[in-house]
This record gives structure tokens, sequence and C-alpha cells, in this order.
């Protein structure tokens, strides 16, 4: 029986991620499945991408391809791989812009998946991850894969080099959720990254080396002891914590109400904890309540760390 030929027209799914996780800085992410960007892909005569249409929360995107992450990182597929083919294509965003949710990586990795579709003989996830790098690096300035490389793959991955990136998923304890909190305000990834120092004390780069390893060694061994005691950012998000109001009291309210461990998502101004199930309605709305506190509305998600990642669903 012949194979079935690539179809005309590809709908992709990109769900959001929280970037960094407090102790893995650029190289440590999970997918938080219950939102995320959407790409129609459509074969045309012709050559090229072209984005035809942006709908959702964000419609005023740039529609020039080399400008928009989406088309961007088709282009950097089509320039690879050649299709004798053009590919316009429609975005829906469902995450909010300067949200710290990952939004510019799921629209680069929804349209990868979706061109890839279209494809007479399709490209390997790994080749995917790198063309939805190109697309990110137009949103934020600089190359990194903590929220690409979670939409993509889905669950919490860590991400090893950037030319020729390693990736690897992390399994996490069942029965852990993840609690995300977005505020109503904006924060661009190119602001919050320009505040940063460009140098660590040996102290705090031995104290967050000996997080990150705690952390990643309490999740392969189900040691919750372990990961509250080493899900703690002493680098980064003391740096960043002035750039979102009431983070001190959503954090404080969050561990006490019984979380693992509380950070900023990504570049903010989104936050994010980790708890027990029977804890996470508890932390959810003392987080939600900090943020009301300084007058701002907030969206709010519980979700299984194990979302996955970017997948054609039409």
């Amino acid at each position: 029986m012949s194979a079935q030929p690539p179809p005309h027209r590809a709908v992709a799914f990109a769900p959001a991620s929280v970037g960094n996780v407090a102790i893995g800085f650029d190289i440590l992410g999970f997918a938080v499945g219950t939102l995320g960007d959407q790409v129609t892909a459509i074969r045309r005569p012709g050559r090229g991408v072209d984005i035809t249409d942006v709908r959702g929360i964000a419609c005023e995107l740039a529609r020039d391809p080399r400008q928009n992450t989406a088309g961007q990182a088709l282009l950097a597929l089509v320039e690879a791989v050649r299709p004798d083919f053009g590919i316009s294509i429609e975005i829906d965003k469902g995450i909010p812009l300067g949200s710290g949710l990952g939004g510019s990586a799921a629209s680069a990795v929804a349209a990868v998946v979706a061109g890839n579709a279209l494809l007479d003989q399709s490209c390997e996830r790994a080749d995917l991850l790198k063309f939805a790098l190109a697309g990110e690096q137009v949103a934020s300035g600089s190359r990194h894969m903590d929220n690409i490389a979670p939409s993509l793959y889905g669950g919490l991955v860590l991400t090893v080099g950037i030319d020729n990136p390693r990736v690897k998923q992390i399994p996490v304890p069942p029965g852990v959720r993840a609690v995300v909190v977005h505020p109503h305000m904006f924060l661009a990834t190119s602001q919050a990254r320009a505040i940063l120092k460009g140098s660590v004390a040996m102290s705090d780069f031995v104290w967050q080396t000996a997080n990150l390893a705690g952390f990643i060694s309490g999740c392969y061994t189900d040691d919750l002891d372990m990961i509250r005691a080493s899900l703690e950012d002493v680098v980064i998000e003391p740096q960043r914590q002035a750039l979102i109001p009431g983070f001190l009291d959503a954090r404080a309210g969050a561990m006490a109400a019984g979380a693992l461990g509380c950070s900023i998502s990504g570049a903010g101004p989104s936050m994010f904890a980790w708890a027990s199930v029977a804890s996470a309605a508890g932390v959810e709305a003392a987080m939600r309540g900090a943020f009301a506190a300084q007058s701002l509305r907030c969206d709010t998600w519980i979700v299984d760390v194990n979302s996955p990642g970017a997948r054609v669903i039409g």
C-alpha cells in the first residue's frame, strides 16, 4: 500500500511554557498545556512564506515573515528543505504578549510543526527545534531554548547546547502540579534581560549549581524534600523581582500554603509554583490574593507538569 500524500493544509498547536524554572536559567522549562498558540499552514503555488492572518489576543503582530517569530521559524525550515511550493500561514494567538509564558516560542514551534506536516519527507524533531530557535531570536534578541524545547517536546525539559542541542525530558514526581499565575501586565523579555548583571559571585554560582543539581536529582528520585530544598533561584530572581508588583507577597503566600517552590516564569511577570495536588488550590488562592492586593487582575491555571508538547490537530 502506498504512503498517503502530505496534506494541503495542516493545523498545529504548541503549548505555553515556563522558562528557567527558577534554577535553570535559559536551559530548563516545562510545558503549560492548558493554553497555547495555533498555526495553520497551507500549501500554495510559488515559493517562500507569507502570513495571511493573525487572530486571537495579539492581532497586532508583524505580517513580514522575517519580523515575526512564526514566520522566521518557518522560513528557516523552508530555506533548509527547499520544498517546491510556498506556504501561507494563519496565526491564532492564545498566549498574551510579554507574559513570560513563552508566547513567541509557541508561535515558532507551532509554525514549524504545521509546515513540517506539509512536506513530502518530514524533518526530525531535533531539526524543528533549530528552526524554531531562529524564530524565537526575532522576539527576544537572543538564542535560548528553555521555552522552545518544552513547547515542542512537552513536559519538563533540560536543553544543553545551542548549535547542536541535546534535549532531555526530566521525569516529574507523580502528584506534583504547577500553579501558573499571570498578572495582567506587560513585561518585555528584552527589558527583563537588560537589567541582569554580566557576572555572578562565586558563592552564588556554587549555590545555584547545587540547587539545579538537587532539583533534577529530586525529580529523578521522587524526593519532594530535595525539590523543596533546591527550587530556589539565588541569581536571577533577586534582580528581576522588583519588576513584578506583589512578587514577594505572592511567593510568601505560596510557600505558606504548602508550595514546594515559587518563582518567576521566564522573564515575568507571570509566576509559577510547584505543589502537591492537595496544596495546589490553596497556593493558587494565595498568589491570586497577593496580586489582588496590588489591584492587579490575574489569570491562573493548575496544570500537570507532564503536559504534552506541540502536535498537529487538524
